[in-house]
């Protein structure tokens, strides 16, 4: 492990950003009956609309068990969509927020390609608006543009390379050793993370995740104080005080084999709770901790679920279904510039005989 450090980033732009609402986090409750009822028909629809279900790690278990069940996949975002080009339905219901829907319609433009809610945004896509993003870009023309997977369409079309958090690290140094000097959005705390662990020159966007952000080192300490034998495993979106005291620093998916691969019997889970339901599966016989953040209320000690994630539920799932409604556009010359930097992944990972699949991304 590191030594702690403040959370304070070096290189970060001074841009002040637009500010935006984060919505409380509200949790779909439903009684026994109303549950089942509503698991029968999506069901149903699904198989009436010749549809498949594709949701993301942090979606209500819910959401992650029905997309099992009737055949669709979990995964993160890239994998997400990898497996809705390969799967032969025609209409994606993509759970998760709307940034991973773009992309499932990125790389599957022919598909039909539906949300349970369209109001499921990411701060890290809200916090580098397209314009703004832009501007920097074209202030720093002798800098290579990564972006990270976390970002609009239109982010995505203005740069050189795209980066999932388990391949970022490969890609910048790859890079870095053909002296390209980078210009990264949107997570600063993830930036900082690779800038240190390459070497490379990074100017970074001053974005972060309202979930990851919450994680606290000092409180972090003192949980791992409790549970001395526990291993701490951390995403890389979180702020360096509390990656300085992971055992594991990993994307969504390599902090699930973690779990299932370390002989420790406990661990502390520092990112969002959604990826307790993969987590249990995977292990069934290990303890899982919350790691505790600063929370949105007085009483809240851990509150690691992100707002718009938990806008995915059984009823707007529903309604998809039932009405067709929200469906992702992406414009015709944004997608095709959007691709590029995707598939220069693929392609350098295909290159490098490492999976970006279901390995690597938020």
């Amino acid at each position: 492990m590191s030594a702690a450090r403040p959370d304070i980033i070096e290189g970060t732009i001074d841009t002040p950003l637009p500010p935006f609402v984060v919505p409380p986090t509200v949790v779909e409750v439903l009684t026994p009956a109303e549950r089942e009822a509503l698991r029968a028909e999506i069901k149903t629809l699904l198989a009436r609309e010749q549809a498949v279900l594709v949701a993301h790690y942090y979606t209500d278990p819910e959401l992650q068990s029905l997309a099992e069940e009737t055949g669709g996949y979990v995964s993160d975002s890239l994998d997400m969509a990898r497996f809705g080009h390969e799967h032969p339905a025609q209409t994606l219901v993509v759970a998760g927020v709307r940034f991973m829907g773009e992309t499932a319609k990125i790389l599957n433009p022919e598909k039909r390609v539906l949300m349970p809610t369209l109001e499921a945004e990411c701060s890290l896509d809200l916090g580098c608006p397209p314009e703004a993003f832009a501007r920097f870009c074209d202030q720093h023309p002798e800098r290579t543009v990564v972006v990270y997977a976390n970002t609009s369409a239109a982010v995505k079309a203005r740069a050189d390379w795209m980066v999932t958090s388990g391949s970022a690290l490969d890609v910048v140094k790859h890079l870095h050793a053909q002296g390209k000097k980078i210009l990264w959005a949107p997570d600063k705390y993830l930036g900082d993370y690779i800038r240190e662990n390459t070497g490379a020159d990074m100017l970074l966007w001053n974005g972060a995740c309202v979930v990851h952000e919450e994680f606290k080192g000092r409180e972090l300490a003192e949980l791992r104080t409790r549970y001395p034998d526990a291993k701490v495993l951390v995403h890389p979106e979180s702020p360096p005080s509390v990656i300085a005291l992971a055992d594991v620093v990993s994307s969504t998916t390599g902090l699930i084999k973690a779990v299932q691969t370390l002989p420790a019997q406990r661990f502390i889970v520092a990112t969002d709770r959604g990826i307790f339901y993969k987590m249990q599966q995977a292990a069934p016989d290990k303890t899982l901790i919350e790691a505790p953040t600063a929370g949105r209320s007085a009483t809240c000690r851990s509150c690691a679920h992100c707002p718009w994630m938990a806008m995915n539920g059984l009823r707007t799932l529903a309604h998809t279904l039932r009405t067709g409604a929200n469906e992702i556009h992406v414009p015709r010359e944004i997608a095709e510039r959007a691709v590029v930097p995707i598939k220069r992944l693929l392609e350098f990972s295909a290159q490098r005989h490492k999976i970006v699949y279901g390995d690597n991304d938020a």
